[in-house]
């Protein structure tokens, strides 16, 4: 069996985070750990080196977009695949996410099968870039 693929999400909601954790690993190929807080996700960013970071936008403290932005900043981090998960839709938000280079953005809600196949497109084009 593979060994199951670790996420890190970083989102203020505390009820979507538990959510998605649970039905990502029943699904049994993730490992999901989560953070309310932006500052604390920096940290197990470094510390777990997740193989795709959920990062939603509209957080206290720091934005998600300060977060990406501090993440792409780091020898670290720098090369880790994120998904913006958030309620903003606007382009200019859009716009800079992809400037930081946020690898995907969708927008809540979302359903469990389309977060599922947009995580398993951004590590398997992770994958490929850096096996190259």
């Amino acid at each position: 069996m593979a060994a199951k693929k670790k996420i890190l999400l970083i989102d203020d909601e505390e009820q979507f985070c538990f959510l998605v954790k649970q039905n990502l690993n029943e699904e049994g190929k993730y490992e999901v750990e989560y953070t309310n807080d932006p500052d604390e996700g920096i940290k197990l960013a470094k510390r777990i080196v997740p193989d795709v970071i959920l990062l939603d936008i509209t957080m206290p403290k720091k934005t998600g977009l300060e977060v990406l932005e501090i993440l792409k900043k780091d020898k670290k981090t720098v090369g880790l695949p994120v998904i913006m998960l958030t309620a903003l839709q606007d382009t200019e938000t859009k716009l800079k996410a992809s400037y930081l280079y946020g690898d995907d953005y969708l927008v809540k809600p979302i359903t469990l099968g389309l977060l599922k196949i947009k995580i398993d497109e951004v590590i398997e084009r992770s994958s490929r870039l850096h096996k190259k």
